[in-house]
């Protein structure tokens, strides 16, 4: 019961009060089903970007974290394939998630090694994932109304392939998600 409610002045504290930029909603109706999307920040490859993600709640919260991971593909290294966000980054002002990447602990190597020696090439597929996947129309960054469906519909990010996605050691990386 003490759950439940937290929960629901925590969402109510979202919905009345939003971070900038971030937008935060119930999924079909449901307490422990969250949808949420955040815009890409300006002067970063994922500006006018609309990105959707997912938040499960676990039984055990607050003592336990929820479980987020990005439905909208990003070209990020510290964001895999899956949409799974490593635990490092989270340790991070929520901010620098997509402003300040940590290439020194990836779950992406092949992208955090482009970041690290060629900023340049980094920043010009990030933009252009960005373009691919996550600009949408003005309409969408509103937050639909509780229990409704989220705004847009998002390609899956298993769906999408990477170049060189398979790295070794990459699936090792603690990270957050299903």
């Amino acid at each position: 019961m003490q759950r439940t409610s937290r929960m629901k002045r925590e969402l109510m504290l979202l919905t009345t009060e939003p971070p900038p930029g971030i937008t935060c909603w119930q999924n079909g109706g449901q307490l422990d089903d969250l949808r949420a999307q955040i815009v890409g920040g300006a002067d970063t490859p994922y500006e006018k970007g609309i990105f959707n993600l997912e938040l499960i709640i676990p039984e055990r919260y607050p003592f336990e974290p929820p479980k987020i991971r990005f439905l909208t593909p990003i070209y990020h290294p510290n964001i895999d394939t899956a949409g799974r966000i490593c635990l490092d980054i989270l340790k991070l002002p929520p901010k620098l998630l997509m402003s300040e990447p940590n290439p020194d602990d990836p779950l992406m190597a092949d992208i955090s090694s482009e970041y690290k020696y060629n900023k340049q090439m980094f920043l010009k597929n990030a933009a252009l994932w960005t373009e691919k996947h996550a600009l949408q129309s003005k309409e969408n960054l509103a937050a639909p109304t509780q229990g409704a469906s989220p705004p847009s519909v998002c390609t899956s990010v298993s769906s999408q392939k990477r170049q060189g996605a398979s790295v070794p050691g990459a699936s090792k990386k603690a990270c957050l998600g299903p």
